[in-house]
């Protein structure tokens, strides 16, 4: 049996155990925090998520949490007016063959972490932040920042868009920054006036600006995440943010979003980091995944889906692996999954300045290209990320 090491014990570093752990490994997750947990608020999970989720055995435990959205809603912010809406029921779900749903990002990492919990061959190790790895003809050591060591025949950097992994692998430096605010703030439904309780991811779209709303929590919350393109240079991660500095953020917001927006308490803030994507994410014995291998921004709803798609994809790579076909299986990983994920943040980008962020004329343009799509057109938009089942479509003809 297999001894491989994760660093991160995040959803895609858990996912990655619980994959591994089901092609006959024994794994050792090293966490740097002090506790197993997942902070944050909601999260979108397509098709190509439940896909993965079934394949690790816990999809039906996320689906019990899960909010199953009716559609995909595109407004205009200032003047209200419905743009496009992509249906996520009937057709949508038998073409793709898994539902839409949102969860909040406990409910889709309590189900992976129980499941790891419960298997013999999974050991999971808190307050074990890595701090390097040494590697030769038969494995890998891993040290932690106290001094401790780890060994298998293989290491999964899954630690994050500030990989230590990453930085020891490929010394490419910190995150780029996108120049994006975003302010978030979970409030529970009954404080959600009835009318505005919309079983959809909404998303409104202003000049430099955007605000997504949906229901969490199996219908307890709405999650609120609205995002400014104020040319933020430094990184921010979770402060406190005024409820009167995010309202003044957004004065040409429309009458209805404004009502929605004026909902939140509790705000927090952030400053979105990605990185360019890259080619290798593998060294020898090592490999990267999840935001350690290619971190995107949000605006594709992808990054977890991503992360998911990698683990089930690394544990069929490396079934039955011996101790000297290690390498090659993950280079294989590599070549297999880094042209779809590094497009998938491509797309983030894109979405964030072409689509959701234009003011005037262009946002005009915008609005009569989505206006002018039909249910089958918005499908075929999505279809390489939300249908694909093997995890290896890049959307480009001839790209594998």
């Amino acid at each position: 049996m297999a001894h491989t090491v994760i660093a991160g014990g995040g959803i895609g570093g858990l996912a990655t155990a619980l994959s591994l752990a089901g092609h006959g490994h024994r794994v050792t997750v090293l966490e740097r925090s002090d506790t197993f947990a997942e902070i944050g608020a909601g999260i979108q999970l397509g098709p190509n998520a439940f896909h993965a989720l079934d394949r690790l055995g816990v999809g039906e435990r996320v689906r019990e949490r899960a909010v199953f959205i009716d559609e995909l809603r595109f407004m205009d912010g200032t003047s209200g007016e419905k743009v496009a809406a992509m249906e996520l029921t009937g057709a949508y779900r038998e073409r793709f063959g898994n539902p839409y749903a949102v969860v909040h990002r406990g409910d889709l990492y309590q189900p992976l972490l129980a499941a790891c919990q419960e298997l013999d061959g999974v050991e999971l190790v808190a307050d074990a932040a890595v701090s390097e790895y040494e590697q030769d003809a038969t494995g890998v050591t891993v040290l932690t920042v106290d001094g401790r060591t780890a060994r298998g025949a293989a290491l999964i950097g899954a630690d994050g868009i500030r990989s230590t992994v990453r930085a020891a692998m490929l010394g490419d430096g910190e995150p780029r920054v996108s120049g994006h605010t975003i302010y978030r703030s979970v409030i529970p439904i009954e404080k959600v006036p009835q009318e505005l309780r919309w079983n959809t991811v909404t998303l409104w779209a202003g000049p430099k600006w955007h605000f997504v709303h949906y229901i969490i929590g199996g219908g307890e919350y709405l999650n609120l995440a609205v995002t400014r393109d104020d040319g933020a240079t430094v990184p921010v991660a979770g402060p406190e943010a005024e409820r009167g500095h995010v309202l003044a953020q957004f004065p040409g917001i429309g009458a209805t979003a404004r009502r929605l927006l004026e909902l939140g308490e509790g705000w927090r803030e952030w400053v979105l980091c990605d990185r360019d994507p890259v080619r290798t994410w593998t060294d020898g014995r090592v490999a990267l995944l999840g935001d350690a291998a290619h971190p995107m921004l949000q605006y594709a709803a992808q990054g977890a889906c991503q992360a998911l798609e990698d683990a089930v994809v690394l544990g069929d790579l490396l079934d039955g692996m011996g101790e000297d076909d290690v390498v090659q299986r993950l280079e294989k990983f590599n070549a297999v999954r880094h042209e779809r994920a590094g497009r998938a943040q491509l797309i983030a980008r894109l979405m964030g300045s072409e689509l959701y962020h234009p003011a005037g004329e262009r946002a005009e343009e915008r609005n009569a290209m989505l206006s002018g799509l039909s249910q089958r057109e918005l499908q075929d938009k999505v279809s390489w990320l939300h249908g694909d089942r093997d995890f290896t479509d890049s959307g480009v003809a001839g790209v594998r």
